[in-house]
């Protein structure tokens, strides 16, 4: 994978706007990224997604988009009660591109929602039936958060544990026990308490949703820093 996005890179220096199909996040390194002339975008419909799509664009060119959509499928009331699994098997049977389909999750009122792109996407936005049963599809969007919010917190220390607590506006503890069962992750990688996040670094809470680490605003004069976070729900 490492060399897939150096060579990925590359291209983007050279002019060109890249996109990965879906992937596992845990497998992308956001160091191989780094590089001045080249930005990139990871989504996956979720805050928290695990399969992600990675767009990688010139510098020069200020934003594109993820090429993630999210829709949002109701099966008609009156039904077999259908759980997520009932729900993939289903989907399954539709034979769409596994790389083309992202995060599936529960949500309100018996309905589910599907991050999915190119012809998935639009197999999906046409379904007006599932496994012989009636669906209502609703595109939600690029994202199936509630939004983002800049926030400037004070931390004692860079630890992942510490900031990530304070970034979500949970305890300590709770924040430890989702490290401890693997629901954390720093770039895309399972995150321990005593790793430090830095300027630039994404953290990511199954759950919560996932913190930008954007910059330390300054040290205070009792040793302790204020920094400034985008926090996506």
């Amino acid at each position: 994978m490492k060399q897939k996005l150096s060579a990925l890179v590359a291209q983007a220096r050279g002019g060109r706007v890249v996109r990965t199909p879906f992937v596992e996040g845990d497998d992308i390194d956001r160091r191989v990224l780094q590089d001045d002339e080249v930005r990139f975008v990871i989504a996956g419909g979720f805050p928290d997604a695990r399969r992600v799509i990675l767009t990688l664009h010139p510098a020069h060119i200020p934003e594109v988009d993820s090429g993630v959509t999210v829709l949002r499928v109701t099966p008609e009331p009156g039904g077999p009660g259908w759980d997520v699994q009932d729900f993939a098997v289903q989907l399954r049977r539709l034979e769409l591109s596994e790389d083309q389909l992202g995060d599936l999750r529960e949500d309100r009122g018996g309905a589910f929602l599907v991050a999915a792109t190119g012809k998935a996407a639009q197999t999906l936005e046409t379904l007006t039936e599932l496994g012989g049963r009636p669906v209502a599809v609703e595109e939600v969007g690029e994202t199936a958060g509630r939004g983002s919010k800049t926030r400037e917190v004070v931390v004692p220390s860079m630890r992942v544990d510490v900031v990530g607590a304070k970034g979500f506006g949970v305890s300590r503890a709770y924040f430890q026990q989702g490290i401890d069962g693997g629901k954390v992750r720093l770039n895309g990688a399972p995150a321990r308490a005593s790793s430090e996040i830095r300027e630039g670094d994404s953290l990511s809470a199954e759950g919560l949703g996932r913190i930008d680490f954007k910059r330390v605003v300054n040290e205070t004069r009792r040793g302790n820093f204020k920094v400034e976070l985008e926090v996506h729900r």
